[in-house]
């Protein structure tokens, strides 16, 4: 009977496990989650049950007992070591191995570190796992905290938004001129920027941090000669593909795991989706990895058929989604070529209530909604059809949605 290993305990891992058992394979299934929890998912960490809204049922997708109704054995709190893939062998690091027919890694990334006096700190943290979030929880759910934050990407922000929400004084430090920019452009990037100084965020840009003051616990973020006040630190500069398995085996390793559109590595029976994976998209004929939700969600049943055998194509639009203060976003399209489009924009940005396209020149590469909500398929159709459209058609609201995309 044949062994499928799955390596991971998050979104990625959790989906290919369940779509294995859809699609009516009967062998042996385990599942390698190197923390002490069933695999999860992670965009509540720094958003609802950060706040104390969601409890663990919006973060873990199955409980443990629902393995063994399975008959999936879930190892978790152990890590893998090493994998033989001409002995078709993973190793991990109780001292024990797995022979496999097929394995996924779904190992996903890690918090960047910086080489900055005083990161090791008492008080200096990071958010990637439940027990990071459990951690800053505890911390930050009374209010009244002083929390800087280093790096204004996605997860700052909401970091950011949450806390102040919870009642704390929150300064962000970033080096670029506008958070965000990188993900969505410096003009969107501002509408971010605005919000967050409304609700009383002390955001910082194009400053340099020094370093961590503090003996044993950091007490204060020093930023360009001055002493910010703080009683936690978080920094969130973004992340790195966890790639030591692939790489030690000898798989192709470049910006995360190598992979085809089936989510195939270069090694025989070895895939990878999720973060990790740094997947052909055989719509615009290049190389994406995201470390976004809906890429995980999606990843991990396309690997598990193409395990089985059963043809399937990662090759959905890329999605993302935010909510901080009393802004939702929602965002499709391809990152690469969003990166030198025009933001062409319908509604009212000035309010918060609009809609965002990025236009090539002649279609639509990436659509945004901010609260505005019912939209999302509709881009998508407009994106995935590339049905040519001018900048001004896409600016005049008389023109619907729908016949944009027809």
């Amino acid at each position: 009977m044949a062994h499928f290993v799955i390596v991971g305990g998050g979104l990625a891992a959790g989906k290919a496990v369940e779509r294995l058992r859809k699609e009516g394979f009967d062998g042996d299934v385990t599942v390698v989650a190197g923390e002490q929890h069933p695999p999860y998912q992670r965009p509540p960490l720094s958003k609802g049950y950060l706040q104390g809204e969601e409890g663990l049922d919006a973060v873990i997708l199955h409980p443990a007992e629902w393995y063994g109704e399975q008959r999936v054995e879930l190892r978790t709190g152990v890590k893998a070591t090493a994998l033989d893939v001409a002995g078709h062998r993973l190793s991990l690091d109780d001292g024990s191995s797995l022979a496999y027919d097929a394995v996924l890694l779904a190992t996903g990334s890690s918090p960047r570190r910086l080489p900055l006096e005083g990161a090791d700190l008492e008080g200096v943290r990071m958010l990637r796992t439940l027990d990071d979030s459990d951690a800053l929880k505890a911390e930050l759910s009374g209010g009244g905290r002083r929390l800087v934050l280093i790096g204004s990407g996605w997860i700052g922000m909401e970091v950011a938004a949450t806390a102040r929400t919870l009642g704390n004084e929150v300064t962000v430090l970033e080096r670029d001129p506008v958070p965000l920019a990188a993900a969505v452009g410096s003009e969107m990037g501002a509408v971010f920027r605005d919000l967050h100084l409304e609700h009383g965020v002390d955001l910082r840009a194009s400053v340099n941090v020094e370093r961590i003051a503090g003996s044993a616990r950091a007490t204060a973020v020093v930023v360009d000669g001055e002493e910010v006040p703080a009683d936690l630190v978080v920094i969130g500069v973004g992340a790195v593909p966890n790639t030591s398995l692939a790489d030690e085996a000898g798989i192709d390793v470049s910006n995360g795991i190598v992979v085809d559109q089936t989510l195939r590595t270069d090694a025989a029976d070895v895939y990878a989706a999720g973060d990790v994976a740094n997947a052909y998209h055989p719509v615009i004929e290049r190389h994406l990895r995201s470390e976004h939700w809906d890429n995980a969600l999606k990843a991990g049943s396309v690997a598990a058929r193409s395990m089985l055998g059963i043809a399937a194509s990662h090759d959905s639009i890329p999605y993302f989604y935010t909510d901080q203060f009393d802004l939702g976003m929602e965002l499709s399209g391809y990152a690469p070529l969003m990166k030198d489009a025009q933001v062409v924009t319908r509604g009212d940005v000035g309010s918060r209530e609009f809609i965002a396209f990025w236009h090539d020149g002649t279609r639509v590469v990436g659509a945004m909604n901010v609260n505005v909500w019912d939209v999302q398929d509709k881009f998508k159709k407009l994106i995935r059809q590339a049905t040519p459209v001018s900048a001004d058609r896409l600016r005049d609201e008389s023109t619907s949605l729908d016949d944009l995309a027809s």
